[in-house]
């Protein structure tokens, strides 16, 4: 159905419902169809204690190993953090959020470390998404996001990984919240 409607072949339509699958996107259900996956508090919380000690290397990496042109870009994104948070602007700050994941992956130069991050922050960011509007601090999160950038940019990894776990933390009593856990 899906490759009549899109006007593709069922080969990659196969294939991106699997990659969907890989990412914990969707549910494969066998000769029945596929379903979006629930999005489960637990299982965020279990992600999340991934993430930090995941994102402290990947932090702590970038802060190490940025080149100078990144860490200008690094300061570019904590002021655009900054500026959305103070207007509580949520389109540009999660654009900002996803420029940042991407620069933070090629600054840490580790092909593994970004891998792994890569389905994490999509889990993340549609956690996020899902549930900002009812729990999150918008603002609070983007200040906390602006100060890892800016930790980056001055190549200050004690304070990356602090940063970050700040961060973590505020996501974590976030999750909490949103689902009364």
């Amino acid at each position: 159905m899906l490759s009549e409607r899109l006007g593709i072949g069922r080969t990659p339509i196969r294939e991106a419902l699997q990659r969907l699958a890989r990412e914990r996107l969707v549910t494969i259900l066998p000769r029945r169809g596929v379903v979006v996956s629930a999005i489960d508090v637990a299982a965020q919380l279990r992600l999340l204690e991934v993430r930090r000690e995941l994102e402290r290397l990947v932090a702590r990496g970038a802060a190490r190993r940025a080149s100078d042109e990144e860490r200008e870009r690094f300061g570019e994104l904590a002021r655009q953090f900054e500026k959305a948070g103070r207007a509580g602007d949520d389109k540009t700050f999660m654009r900002t959020d996803r420029q940042f994941n991407e620069l933070c992956l090629a600054a840490v130069k580790n092909e593994f470390a970004a891998g792994a991050m890569g389905l994490m922050n999509s889990l993340s960011r549609r956690f996020w998404f899902h549930h900002y509007k009812q729990a999150a601090d918008m603002p609070e999160t983007a200040k906390l996001h602006a100060d890892i950038a800016r930790a980056i940019a001055q190549a200050d990894e004690d304070e990356a990984g602090a940063a970050l776990d700040r961060l973590l933390d505020n996501i974590q009593a976030f999750t909490r919240a949103t689902l009364g856990v």
